[in-house]
């Protein structure tokens, strides 16, 4: 898949009263929620994660997996450049990446199932940061994708 990634949003949020052992060198991320559960066509997806990273440098790289046990042919892996911003120690950010499912809706497009039947779908996310530290891996809900 060569779509390009899109960051629908990406905010800054400075937290002063934090501690700074809540961030570390290898950047976290979280999912924290899927704008739907079922995607039908001519829709989108949008996906909230939390990212924090100690450095602040996540203007790097993003993965993105679709994983349909039942249908590999469905599955996909893609690399994405992270948008540039202006590092700050102690980052933490509300990350949303979205993705249109038909027509291009201001996202990038993914494809439908592509077995006989609905996908139901996992979508993994992680990151990799300027200096090289990678994620842990992030997990969606579960996503029905309809045929």
């Amino acid at each position: 898949m060569k779509t390009k990634i899109l960051v629908a949003l990406l905010v800054v949020i400075f937290s002063g009263a934090c501690k700074k052992d809540k961030y570390n060198t290898k950047p976290q991320i979280t999912f924290k929620k899927a704008s739907t559960n079922t995607l039908r066509n001519n829709g989108t997806i949008t996906f909230n994660m939390e990212v924090t990273d100690a450095e602040g440098d996540l203007q790097d790289t993003m993965w993105i997996q679709k994983n349909v046990p039942r249908c590999t042919a469905s599955n996909f892996t893609a690399k994405y450049k992270m948008p540039d911003f202006t590092s700050v120690k102690n980052l933490k950010a509300q990350l949303d990446v979205c993705f249109a499912y038909g027509n291009n809706l201001g996202c990038p497009v993914i494809s439908g199932p592509a077995c006989a039947r609905n996908d139901t779908a996992t979508f993994r996310f992680w990151l990799k940061d300027k200096g090289g530290n990678v994620s842990d891996t992030a997990v969606s809900s579960t996503i029905v994708i309809l045929r």
